[in-house]
């Protein structure tokens, strides 16, 4: 790929549709002035927030089809830059993601920079120029991170491939995608203080690197795409504010949170970096959806989320109800329905837990593959339906009493005390 090529050939561009720019516009906020419900209009559609992003990511969700999809109340879909990388002409030549996909509403696609890192380097062995924690000799190196971009093996191909700012910009301009996201660093909990230092100066240097060349091409396929800066800065407070200032000076849609932390450390994170960050713009929450997950991210700033958690387990037999996860294998020829509560389509369409854990235990691949939409649909739909009880709460003023409800229904009051002291 040439460092300057076209996202899509001229005559292919069509007419345009929606050259304005993304917007914000918040309806209500916590006492804290963090948590909010909200509207994020794009050229595709509107996402009410807070909102969970549900992962397709190769441009789908597995096993389900575009109207299974709409049916959970999604409203927006995430999917990976780095796995559509070579996808990416095809899907421009469609016209964008929304369309090539069949989902036609709003998009976002990440930079690829976890992948080529983690996912990209197969073995694990990524290695920076800065890191002086392994000793691997050069031909094993799998991942190489410097300021110029990352050098990385295909795991799949056995391919030597580069991506750095302006790459993972051109491949996200073809992809077409509402929001993308700048080209980071992400560190690991086993870097230090001083190497987060250097990965965060590397990731400023790479978000201004982002901006100017999706600045270049943006508006390529006739609507707007929009680009979100991605904070780093590990556990650190002072890197995370100071971070989140910079970033936050610079001419982005919207942001991300990212970063490898400590589960209980969440909450205070989020805290630091949007309590720096532009009020009017919106924050993306990268990977969780715990049900606490959703609450600490939603209280201190967070106004939408995305996972892979809720299909990924529903596959694995591992199953959401308000009482808390159930395990579909200890419930042969059960006749009760997944959760007597829910409003999907699985469970208004009487499947019961023996009928799912018999399609799920078949060896007729037909069976198995019903089974996965069916308790993909159930859990997709279960964690959207908080993202919208939380939106109704806070317009009603019962959102305390709506999380204090759900929390201890979920995972039990005394579990709930637990995760508040980890919290403190």
């Amino acid at each position: 790929m040439e460092k300057n090529q076209q996202p899509l050939p001229e005559q292919a561009r069509p007419e345009s549709e929606n050259l304005s720019p993304l917007s914000f516009t918040v309806e209500k906020s916590l006492k804290n002035g963090l948590g909010r419900i909200g509207t994020i209009k794009t050229a595709h559609g509107e996402i009410k927030t807070p909102a969970f992003m549900a992962v397709g990511t190769t441009g789908s969700v597995r096993f389900l089809e575009m109207s299974d999809l709409k049916n959970t109340g999604a409203e927006a879909m995430l999917s990976n830059g780095y796995h559509l990388r070579k996808k990416s002409p095809e899907i421009a030549e469609a016209g964008g993601l929304a369309k090539y996909s069949g989902w036609n509403g709003p998009t976002l696609t990440d930079s690829g920079g976890f992948q080529v890192m983690s996912l990209g380097s197969g073995l694990g062995k990524v290695v920076s120029m800065d890191r002086k924690i392994e000793k691997t000799k050069k031909k094993d190196r799998l991942a190489l991170v410097s300021d110029r971009g990352v050098d990385f093996t295909d795991p799949f191909s056995g391919e030597r491939e580069f991506i750095g700012p302006e790459e993972s910009m051109q491949i996200q301009t073809r992809i077409g995608a509402d929001i993308h996201m700048a080209f980071d660093e992400l560190t690991s909990l086993a870097d230090d203080y001083d190497y987060n230092v250097r990965a965060m100066f590397r990731t400023e240097r790479w978000a201004e690197r982002s901006l100017a060349e999706h600045k270049k091409i943006r508006d390529s396929l006739g609507y707007r795409q929009n680009l979100y800066g991605v904070l780093q800065g590990g556990r650190w407070e002072d890197l995370r504010r100071r971070t989140a200032r910079v970033l936050g000076a610079m001419n982005f849609d919207g942001f991300g949170l990212g970063g490898a932390f400590l589960k209980e450390d969440l909450g205070k994170i989020l805290r630091w970096c949007n309590e720096e960050l532009p009020f009017e713009k919106p924050r993306h929450l990268l990977g969780l959806s715990r049900p606490d997950d959703i609450f600490v991210g939603f209280e201190n700033g967070a106004d939408t989320l995305d996972c892979v958690a809720p299909t990924r387990e529903a596959r694995h037999g591992r199953i959401y109800t308000k009482h808390g996860e159930i395990y579909l294998r200890k419930f042969k020829d059960s006749p009760a329905l997944l959760d007597e509560d829910c409003d999907c389509e699985t469970c208004r369409s009487g499947w019961t837990r023996g009928k799912l854990r018999t399609l799920w235990k078949s060896p007729n691949l037909a069976e198995k593959a019903l089974y996965y939409k069916l308790a993909s649909i159930h859990n997709l739909r279960f964690t959207i339906r908080i993202f919208e009880n939380i939106q109704k709460s806070v317009k009603t003023h019962s959102y305390d009493t709506y999380k204090k409800d759900f929390l201890e229904n979920y995972y039990g009051k005394d579990e709930v005390i637990r995760r508040k002291l980890l919290e403190k």
